[in-house]
């Protein structure tokens, strides 16, 4: 080490960011939640409150796969700013085969409209 260049001592660097060097650039996104359009926005709110909803009647292997999969829908929202085409599918079918018991809620039909059903 040359006589004035500073010591530099790193502890804990657990989530940190940092850069090194001449011209080191960075950039940290920790704790940002992904951008979302409008219809990703209106899907969560739905998938939400559709969950939300599911959680008021008596839990069946149906229902409690459908919930498993609006779970999986809104942390993918959440995390990626969308949802992809499959998960979507399962969604309807998942939707298709608890529509009868499910009907009733009005975040059913909000769901069910938002992916084209």
């Amino acid at each position: 080490m040359a006589a004035h260049e500073p010591n530099v001592h790193i502890g804990n660097a657990q989530g940190a960011t940092f850069a090194v060097g001449d011209n080191a650039n960075v950039t940290g996104n920790y704790g940002t939640a992904a951008s979302r359009d409008q219809a990703a926005e209106e899907l969560l709110r739905a998938v939400r409150e559709l969950r939300a909803d599911l959680a008021r009647i008596q839990r069946t292997e149906q229902t409690a796969e459908l919930d498993t999969a609006l779970a999986d829908t809104e942390e993918e929202i959440t995390r990626t700013g969308t949802a992809p085409e499959g998960r979507l599918q399962r969604l309807r079918t998942l939707l298709e085969d608890t529509q009868t018991a499910l009907s009733l809620f009005a975040s059913f039909g909000t769901v069910a409209g938002l992916l084209g059903m």
